[in-house]
This record gives C-alpha cells, sequence and structure tokens, in this order.
C-alpha cells in the first residue's frame, strides 16, 4: 500500500491562504503593463518569461508571435489535461519554503501546499489527476553536497498528499533496495495514472525506475538516467544522460528494447525534457525554449527567447 500523507489541519489554513491568490500571484510591483487572461486552451506553447518569472503563451503553430504575459509568477510551471502547477518560492523564507500551486485551465488556484526547498522540476499527469514534483532540500545527513531531493505528488481529486516519495519499495537488479542516502527527482506518469518513471539516486549512482503507483513499487530498468519523461504514447522516455561533471546530453531510451538513441542537441542540457507530440521533445537551455527531433535526425530549433520550463496544451 502506498503510504498517502493527508495535510489535515495544513490543509485548512493552506486553503484559506490559497483563496488570496489570484492570477496575480507573485505579482511584479514594477511592471505596469496589464497581465493576459491565459487559459488552457489546446495548442499553446507556455513558458516561464525569465525576466520577469510570469507565465506567458504563444501558439505552438506559430511560437514566433508576440507573447500574451499573464500576471502568474512561477520558478516552475507545467500543464495537463485542464490542470496546471505552479512552482513559487516564498520570498524572504529561511530555510527555503515553496508553494505548490494547483490552478484550474483559467489558471484559478485550486489548492496549494507549502514544502520545504527550491523548485528543480514540476509536471502534471495526462489526464490531470495528478500533479508532482521535486524539490531541491538542505540538512540531511546524509547528503554528502549538503542538499538532497523530494519528489512529491498530489491528486488532484482526492487531495491526498504524497510529500516525498523515498519509502517507495524499489529493487534493484532483483533485490530490494535500502540504501539510506536514497533521493528520488524527475517523476513522469503514463496515461493511465498508475504506471510511472522517475530517477533514483544513491551511491553516485542514478537508476531508471518503473514504478506502479497503486501498489507503491518499483524496479530499475538501467543505470545514467536522470529526469525521464514519458512520450505520449508510452513507450520512451526522453532522458538526460550524464557524460561529465556537470554536462548531460539527451537522449531518448525504448521501453520495449532499452535501445538508446542519442539527440541532435550536442550542448549539455540540465533540464527535464517535454514531448509537444510524439515526434519532438521541446527543453529549456541558455534562457531559451528549443525543440529538437525525438528520433536523433535534424537540428536544435530554438523557439521562445528569455524562457524557461516550457508546456503544451493539447
Amino acid at each position: 500500500m502506498k503510504k498517502i500523507i493527508l495535510a489535515v489541519a495544513g490543509t485548512v489554513l493552506l486553503i484559506a491562504a490559497a483563496v488570496t491568490y489570484t492570477i496575480s500571484a507573485r505579482p511584479d510591483t514594477a511592471a505596469a503593463l496589464p497581465a493576459a487572461q491565459l487559459t488552457l486552451d489546446p495548442g499553446q506553447l507556455l513558458y516561464r518569461n525569465v525576466s520577469t518569472g510570469r507565465i506567458a503563451a504563444v501558439p505552438l503553430a506559430d511560437p514566433g508571435a508576440k507573447p500574451r504575459v499573464s500576471g502568474l509568477k512561477c520558478d516552475r510551471f507545467a500543464v495537463a489535461a485542464r490542470t496546471a502547477l505552479c512552482l513559487a518560492v516564498r520570498p524572504g523564507t529561511l530555510p527555503v519554503l515553496t508553494d505548490v500551486i494547483v490552478l484550474d485551465d483559467h489558471l484559478n488556484v485550486r489548492h496549494t501546499e507549502t514544502l520545504p526547498g527550491t523548485p528543480s522540476r514540476a509536471r502534471v499527469s495526462p489526464d490531470g489527476k495528478l500533479v508532482y514534483w521535486t524539490l531541491f532540500v538542505t540538512g540531511d545527513s546524509y547528503a554528502a553536497t549538503g542538499f538532497s531531493t523530494r519528489a512529491g505528488i498530489y491528486e488532484v481529486t482526492t487531495g491526498a498528499l504524497v510529500k516525498t516519495v523515498e519509502e517507495l519499495a524499489v529493487s534493484v537488479d532483483g533485490s530490494r533496495y535500502t540504501a539510506s542516502d536514497v533521493n528520488y527527482w524527475g517523476l513522469t506518469f503514463a496515461p493511465d495514472g498508475n504506471r510511472f518513471y522517475v530517477t533514483l539516486g544513491s551511491g553516485g549512482q542514478t537508476y531508471l525506475i518503473e514504478g506502479d503507483y497503486s501498489h507503491y513499487s518499483g524496479k530499475a530498468l538501467r543505470e545514467n538516467v536522470e529526469c525521464p519523461s514519458l512520450s505520449p504514447d508510452g513507450t520512451r522516455v526522453a532522458f538526460k544522460k550524464k557524460i561529465g561533471n556537470g554536462v548531460w546530453r539527451l537522449s531518448v531510451l525504448d521501453l520495449a528494447t532499452l535501445r538508446e538513441t542519442e539527440l541532435a542537441e550536442t550542448r549539455s542540457v540540465d533540464d527535464q525534457a517535454l514531448w509537444s507530440d510524439d515526434h519532438s521533445v521541446l527543453y529549456g537551455l541558455d534562457n531559451a525554449v528549443w525543440a529538437v527531433p525525438a528520433d536523433g535526425s535534424g537540428t536544435p530549433r530554438r523557439l521562445a527567447e528569455d524562457a524557461s520550463s516550457p508546456a503544451v496544451t493539447g
């Protein structure tokens, strides 16, 4: 059975706080321009404007168009179906706290959780029923680097919260893995809302874990896979492969054969790639959003400048 942590008393306070949020959450006090009212209508590329932190949108078919910029400010952003997820650091908090903000299709706040850590990754399940994230945290006694990660899940329809997936029962090479230094990051779910993939880091190694959410268990498929992103057809994961100290190469792994294909992007990409469809992936690099074919062909194409944390509405 998966361990579900229900924030009972805390949820009452957080819901009360959430109603104070509007579409201009994290307002940019220096900006005088009116905020665009964005929705999750299909065919859009949404992203975080790096200069202001605001969420912007352009037509996916015409990413060079003038963006519409909302008042919503996030450090990480994700969408799927009719659900959006905004991770926003609370200013002036030590240790750092992050608001995990769940939004509807008009970017109105549905729920907020406040958790310790700095935003790293954000995703929404294809059916919009789960949101999940990774935060960097400090203070773990086993963290030789001074920080570790917390990957968590919130069930939009039930209100159940898993603050960390560290208690996931995982097997590596057929045996239960119980090391004390386990970290997870980069969750990605299949359309069924049950099968998922995540990176396990331990002992200087990383593993791609295939998980079963209903049984809260998983198994390692192979090493050296970080920040997996499942393709819409559920057959491949895009991921970053470590090829040097602080250097990663974008690749795609066929889940049936475990055959790996390196993508045409040869620069180091420290991001969780996003599939815009079954044929191409998007990612943030050098304060821009880029696209590259998923089969290893072609060349990278810049879609939006002054941009990060891409999200696509289907």
